[in-house]
């Protein structure tokens, strides 16, 4: 009896140990299921956010390119604005104007156009200038400049020999001066903001001195003049001969063809009469010399 109750409580301790140990089992297993469904939960998370910050990659990614496009095509305007010339100066001193030429990228497909006219300067002694007018009463001095006239600021001074320049109350570009018992210099500075840009000289005379400059003057002459005439008509004529021949080309080659066939007949036509003629003037001791030997074989 008490073999068989030690028996059954061996069955019922293993029966409890198997017990314990599933329910060990499924406690492990829902405990694994709990900790990864929340690492997918977190993934799933992840991947979410991965997706707007792939988004904003794209975004960046072609707001990039369009920077690169916008900043090749900057280059390339660059490039063609750097592509110019520049004309000449219309001054060989002081202040003027010159051309800024585009060589590349010109609509219509030039080769060149003017982009813009910009301004330009040379040394600033311009020497000494002439008057734009003049007449035996007063002469009109002008001083360098360009347009608009009053950007610049002008100074007119009155030279002396030997003393120091009498400065003007006249501060306009022209000045107009009337004609003395003496020849007067005077002199125009251009200012642009307070830098001298330009300086010109002038000599007024006194009007016997400008009748006599007129009158020492060389008059055209008329030889030449009539010698140019002369050329320039002898050209004309040339040219309308030239023309005529071109358009009546026939005519003349027939015309040239028969004058030199009338020449060719008359140079064979003299030269066969110069062979007759050299035929017939035989010399008479030839016919002498025949006879004696005729009578020589008769009395043999």
């Amino acid at each position: 009896m008490r073999v068989r109750g030690a028996g059954c409580l061996a069955g019922l301790l293993a029966i409890g140990w198997l017990i314990l140990v599933g329910l060990q089992t499924s406690q492990a297993s829902n405990v694994t299921s709990a900790i990864q469904e929340p690492g997918m939960a977190r993934e799933g998370e992840s991947e979410s956010e991965n997706e707007p910050e792939e988004e904003a990659e794209n975004e960046g990614e072609v707001v990039e390119t369009d920077t690169t496009v916008e900043a090749e095509e900057e280059v390339q305007n660059r490039t063609i604005v750097k592509e110019v010339e520049f004309g000449m100066c219309t001054v060989t001193c002081g202040v003027g104007i010159r051309e800024v030429i585009l060589t590349n990228g010109c609509p219509g497909g030039e080769s060149k156009c003017v982009v813009r006219v910009e301004e330009c300067r040379g040394p600033v002694d311009c020497g000494w200038g002439k008057p734009i007018s003049e007449n035996l009463e007063s002469a009109r001095l002008s001083c360098v400049h360009i347009s608009p006239e009053n950007r610049f600021k002008y100074i007119w001074k009155l030279l002396k020999p030997d003393q120091q320049p009498v400065i003007l109350t006249n501060d306009t570009a022209v000045l107009e001066v009337p004609r003395e018992l003496h020849p007067m210099a005077f002199e125009c500075d251009t200012l642009d903001n307070n830098e001298m840009v330009a300086s010109v000289k002038f000599t007024v005379y006194t009007t016997s001195e400008l009748q006599m400059r007129r009158s020492s003057r060389p008059d055209t002459d008329a030889v030449l003049v009539f010698v140019l005439t002369i050329g320039v008509i002898i050209c004309i004529f040339v040219i309308f001969v030239l023309i005529f021949i071109i358009i009546n080309w026939a005519a003349v080659k027939s015309f040239w063809g028969a004058k030199a066939s009338t020449t060719e007949i008359q140079s064979e036509l003299s030269s066969m009469r110069y062979k007759d003629s050299t035929s017939l003037d035989q010399s008479p001791a030839d016919i002498p010399v025949h006879e004696d030997d005729a009578l020589s074989e008769w009395n043999e």
